[in-house]
């Protein structure tokens, strides 16, 4: 290899040739369309093909990131979403440490997570560096967000953001090997939103064969009432004056569209709920409820690792005060979880049994983190044939009040502590063993099937990633899951009692979200 070709490694793809660049020993490729620019005609339309080019193109620099409205200046301060302008957002990347055809190296697609309205691959957290460095090709990718991928209309398909991730996982079988990744050796992995839409595809038909094993941290295979997603449409469209019809959504300026999104999606929150917008069952790429399907035997020989973190609800509720307002309303915001969960008063009474000194704030949030979260993935495993790895991420953040919160694992999971971006979550100090491990579980697992511990068997084997060594508790959060075991209605009794909860929570400003 000459000293050109080591400065600027070229691959083949079968829309045309990239060049990329080697950076510490691992060749880069950045930038890379995997299908059309979604607008113009396209807008609100699945994906299709890119044009071919000719020549070599440059894949030096990360691609155009899909429109999203930035995170408000309350989140800011944790959490890093650079954005990048222009139309050809479906675009990928690929961190390798041996770009040539025949190397078959296990390969790891990633999907960011954002709530599914922002996040995109070049959020400097996700640096690929450290898995090619360990023998994974690693893949990220952005996709359509918000009422692009997401919005639900009558005159266009639904789902076109979770289209857009199966097109980049399709792209990646036809063309990884170029790259010296072996496609039959894929691991699809996400977080949060990220994980709920690689969730759908392990248990799409439509995706069978693409992927040999899943990663899904903080989010569970789950779709999202259609009503919900609608009242999120008709609520958009009542602001800017429109049909709730993708036609004429596509005929408003993007920014307007954005800003409308933004207004509309301030009501919405993970422990409070409200309209949303999320994956939905569509008889098509989404026949059925993913979680159903995959405990009925969707997606055999594939292998799942799945993991939570200790104190996901402290993302949600500390960058916007919502801890303490909480903790004021005492019993109030009690019974509003109680209505968010569709659960009865007993299970708070259990869950204040099991810690006494918890304060309403940890009650609700662990309450709803377990009911959204944690419940549906242990049920995931209890379900599934196939080998299940299940853990916690216990370590908590130097930031105050954090904890062991949302998102913060992903500094560790890609052993990129030392960036800026991770340190807003962490904070200064954070453990490099506990990186070394957590690093080390993904890289095994998507390489050898196991990440080094014991799978799930009826004893519920948890590895906990957390102060001082990791080690296996079992069963460490059965207690409070058998909480959930009694059968919930399907609705929340309209009552006037609840009415007047919520009432009183929209008045104290819990239901808003910074």
């Amino acid at each position: 290899m000459t000293a050109a070709d080591r400065s600027n490694p070229v691959v083949g793809t079968p829309y045309g040739a990239v060049r990329g660049r080697w950076e510490r020993d691992v060749a880069v490729f950045r930038g890379i369309p995997y299908a059309a620019p979604p607008f113009g005609p396209r807008r609100f339309r699945p994906p299709v093909p890119p044009d071919r080019w000719d020549g070599v193109r440059e894949a030096a620099v990360f691609g155009p990131t899909a429109p999203k409205p930035p995170y408000s200046e309350a989140f800011a301060q944790y959490l890093s979403d650079p954005d990048i302008p222009g139309d050809d957002c479906l675009n990928l990347n690929v961190w390798t440490p041996d770009p040539a055809p025949g190397a078959r190296i296990p390969v790891l697609v990633w999907f960011h997570g954002g709530a599914l309205t922002r996040g995109s691959s070049a959020v400097p957290v996700y640096d690929g560096h450290t898995f090619a460095r360990d023998g994974v090709v690693f893949v990220s990718l952005n996709h359509r967000l918000g009422v692009e991928g997401y919005g639900l209309f009558p005159d266009a398909p639904a789902n076109p953001g979770l289209r857009d991730q199966l097109a980049a996982l399709q792209w990646v079988h036809e063309s990884i090997a170029a790259f010296g990744g072996d496609p039959d050796r894929v691991t699809l992995g996400g977080q949060s939103a990220g994980a709920i839409g690689a969730g759908a595809l392990v248990a799409a038909p439509q995706a069978r064969g693409l992927v040999r094993r899943a990663v899904l941290q903080s989010g569970p295979p789950e779709t999202t009432d259609r009503d919900k997603v609608r009242r999120m449409v008709r609520r958009m469209a009542t602001r800017l004056k429109v049909p709730a019809t993708a036609e004429a959504f596509a005929g408003v300026d993007r920014g307007h569209l954005l800003r409308a999104q933004a207004d509309v999606g301030r009501r919405s929150s993970p422990v409070l709920g409200g309209p949303a917008f999320g994956v939905v069952v569509d008889g098509d790429l989404v026949p059925r409820d993913p979680l159903e399907a995959l405990t009925g035997g969707a997606a055999p020989g594939v292998g799942l690792l799945t993991g939570w973190t200790r104190d996901e609800y402290r993302l949600w509720l500390v960058p916007g005060g919502l801890v303490e307002r909480l903790d004021r309303l005492g019993a109030v915001a009690l019974a509003g979880a109680m209505a968010r969960c569709r659960c009865g008063s007993e299970v708070p009474r259990g869950y204040r049994a099991l810690h006494p000194d918890a304060g309403t704030a940890e009650l609700v949030g662990q309450m709803v983190t377990d009911h959204l979260l944690r419940a549906p993935l242990h049920r995931l495993a209890d379900g599934r044939q196939d080998p299940s790895y299940v853990y916690e991420f216990a370590w908590p953040s130097n930031r105050p009040g954090m904890g062991a919160c949302h998102a913060l694992e992903l500094g560790f999971v890609f052993d990129s502590g030392r960036e800026p971006a991770a340190r807003k979550l962490a904070g200064e100090g954070a453990p490099q063993e506990l990186a070394d491990a957590m690093h080390g579980a993904w890289v095994r697992f998507v390489t050898d099937g196991s990440p080094g511990w014991e799978r799930w068997d009826p004893r519920h084997p948890v590895r906990v990633f957390g102060d001082g060594d990791p080690h296996t508790g079992h069963g460490p959060r059965d207690r409070e899951l058998a909480l959930w075991s009694a059968p919930a209605p399907e609705e929340p009794a309209p009552t006037p009692e609840l009415r007047s909860v919520i009432r009183r929570l929209r008045r104290n400003g819990a239901l808003r979200r910074t």
